[in-house]
């Protein structure tokens, strides 16, 4: 690549600063910027920065209060309130992947860096009795709801993973994956893909060097999806396999229901090209986006954006008015999709996220800020809920399906390794019950079917059902009715397994 002429586009587009160093790094630093230059559409990149700052200098000035309207009773469906729907659902979520037309979209996300590690964070291994990482816990997720569609319908179907990674995460996903035999999926059924990546900017639009040779580079957020799928053909894999709706999802939620065919069949019989899977919202406080109309149109307002009155407000029912709590969890038409790709993405704005950016001064030194000295700009996957022509919220049961892994567990005591692994045991504790088991404790005593809340520091039983065995509670009876189990307890495909200090 010609310095000359990288020269001649970067003082162009007012960023000629990227060369300064260019005489004091090896040849294949040097080869290496010249080449990320070369693919940069700097022109562009400053298009997106002028108008991420004009959008979130207006954003600061205005709250979208009185604009707001909750979600209406009519495009919504509950666990809790259409109790009698939810069979019919769930039958027609299941009848849509045995005909091999649903498929799952993941976005994988970077590394863990908030967790304490330098890998993908679907390569965390909580700490469960099993030691199964997030990616393992989803991958026989959908396994199981395979079965389970090809029993129902007797079928012989498959859901389609698609895996969006960054650009630091690709590699060693894939090598993770291929390590471990796709977790027992058809490999030509996990695609991988990588979203886009944009420089971190100065507050004047200077692109930031974090070193001497090298761009400061950050993913484009969430709603770089929609580029990414685009620019890398995975639209036009996903017609080729004639799959009709599409799951998409984060990878730090441990109860995620993997392509839910309730939620799906509920989509479907609304007749929704696009659909949210929220969470109720019980604390007004909670910094939390809550899915909403805005001017008439369905949006995620954050906390940020709505003041603390508006926030307050309750139903008549004693609800939060504004209680839709955003997980992102979402259902798309293909067609759908594939507008949002073609016609609408160009049309989504860049969010501002300030940042504490480590960059090179004028002397080549690298500067550590304490405080944000720069932005990253980055879409939402969630911004394009606006252009559905019908669109649904599906809302579930936090305890049963929302418990995002998000810190280490020296940080705050919130979303982290401790509360995600208490989170699932929690949750299949309650599967035994259900489904008619009980859990004797030391003295073979019975342990009550509701903890005591007395002490707020009660662990949950230990207890751990593979997916394999049951994907959301069903086909439990014959294995667990009538019988007491010690903690901990373990049932996967081999059997059931009591685990006791000493050894099995």
């Amino acid at each position: 690549m010609d310095v000359k002429k990288v020269n001649e586009r970067l003082t162009a587009a007012g960023q000629s600063h990227l060369l300064q160093f260019i005489e004091d790094v090896g040849e294949q630093e040097r080869a290496e910027l010249l080449r990320d230059l070369g693919g940069m559409d700097l022109q562009e990149i400053n298009g997106f920065f002028h108008n991420a700052m004009k959008v979130s200098d207006h954003i600061k000035q205005e709250k979208v209060d009185e604009r707001m309207e909750a979600v209406p009773r009519e495009v919504l469906g509950s666990v809790t309130r259409d109790r009698d729907r939810l069979k019919d659902w769930e039958k027609e979520g299941l009848h849509r992947i045995s005909q091999s037309k649903v498929a799952v979209l993941l976005l994988a996300g970077g590394q863990g860096t908030r967790l304490g590690v330098s890998y993908p964070k679907g390569m965390y291994d909580v700490g469960l009795p099993s030691h199964k990482t997030l990616f393992q816990i989803q991958a026989e997720r959908i396994l199981k709801l395979q079965r389970l569609a090809d029993e129902r319908f007797k079928t012989k179907c498959s859901v389609p993973w698609y895996i969006m990674t960054s650009g630091r995460t690709m590699d060693s996903t894939k090598e993770f994956f291929a390590r471990h035999n796709y977790f027992g999926l058809k490999k030509e059924n996990v695609i991988f893909f990588q979203q886009g990546m944009l420089p971190a900017m100065d507050y004047e639009g200077k692109i930031i060097l974090e070193g001497k040779g090298k761009i400061s580079m950050a993913p484009d957020g969430n709603g770089g999806l929609y580029r990414a799928l685009g620019s890398q053909h995975i639209v036009d894999d996903m017609e080729r396999r004639e799959i009709g709706y599409i799951h998409v999802y984060c990878v730090d939620n441990i109860l995620v229901k993997v392509a839910d065919p309730t939620f799906i069949g509920f989509c479907v019989q609304k007749g929704a090209d696009c659909g949210a899977k929220v969470v109720e919202k019980t604390n007004p406080t909670e910094p939390v986006g809550v899915v909403c109309r805005v001017d008439g149109r369905y949006q995620v307002v954050e906390y940020s954006e709505i003041t603390l009155a508006t926030a307050e407000k309750r139903s008549p029912d004693g609800r939060l008015m504004f209680n839709a709590g955003n997980i992102a969890n979402h259902f798309f038409t293909l067609p759908f999709l594939r507008d949002v790709v073609n016609i609408y993405e160009p049309q989504l704005q860049h969010h501002v996220a300030q940042k504490k950016i480590p960059y090179v001064d004028m002397q080549g030194r690298l500067i550590k800020p304490d405080k944000p000295n720069g932005i990253k700009m980055e879409k939402f996957v969630f911004d394009i809920f606006q252009f559905a022509k019908t669109f649904v919220v599906y809302e579930v049961l936090r305890e049963d399906e929302f418990s995002p892994l998000k810190n280490a567990d020296s940080q705050n005591g919130k979303d982290n390794p401790t509360t995600a692994r208490h989170a699932l045991m929690s949750l299949h504790h309650r599967w035994v019950l259900t489904a008619g088991g009980h859990f004797i404790d030391e003295n073979g005593t019975r342990v009550p079917a509701i903890p005591s809340l007395k002490d707020l520091t009660d662990l949950p039983i230990k207890c751990e059902i593979s997916p394999l065995v049951s994907y959301g509670g069903e086909g439990l009876e014959s294995i667990v009715k009538g019988r007491e189990f010690h903690p901990t307890l373990i049932i996967d495909e081999t059997g059931v397994h009591e685990l006791v200090k000493n050894g099995i």
